[in-house]
């Protein structure tokens, strides 16, 4: 039986976002993509005219044995700035805002707390959405693992808290 899970993140351009959750040990598997919009089959060309109302994401499948979906909120606040709305770094648009699409209602409820927490970090408000997730759309396959596919790196850096999790905090 599998124990595996599922958890959902948007924090901007999803290159770095994937790439830094792809490295976090108990993940299986991270894949850039949409959701939260209205449209059926969205292709990044519809999701960039801003139209469609999707966000670029990054679904990471974990093992929550091993990294709980705790610690990936965690990582989530550290890669990205959760205070400004609809942009990270030089990308604006309604599709890079920062939002968690939570898969359970436990997820919700540790999404609420992980966001309250994180606040103590931040000198303006956390305008991150934490929705319940909807229809996942697979980005374009040039954009999977991309960093490892063109080489480079994005924008996404991880600014540690200066705080680790403790075992309170799991």
């Amino acid at each position: 039986m599998s124990t595996e899970q599922k958890a959902t993140f948007a924090g901007g351009c999803f290159w770095g976002v994937e790439a830094l959750f792809r490295s976090q040990p108990g993940v299986h598997d991270a894949i850039s993509g949409y959701m939260g919009g209205h449209v059926k089959n969205v292709t990044y060309k519809e999701v960039c005219s801003g139209l469609t109302g999707h966000a670029e994401v990054v679904q990471v499948t974990f093992d929550p044995n091993v990294v709980s979906f705790k610690e990936l909120c965690h990582l989530f606040w550290e890669i990205h700035d959760p205070t400004t709305l609809n942009r990270q770094g030089p990308d604006m648009g309604t599709q890079y805002r920062s939002a968690i699409y939570f898969h359970s209602e436990e997820q919700r409820i540790e999404a609420e707390a992980s966001k309250a927490w994180a606040q103590e970090f931040f000198e303006r408000p956390i305008v991150t959405e934490i929705t319940e997730a909807s229809d996942f759309y697979r980005a374009e396959e040039y954009h999977q693992q991309y960093f490892e596919k063109n080489g480079g790196h994005g924008c996404h850096v991880r600014r540690p808290f200066g705080r680790q999790l403790t075992p309170s905090d799991r």
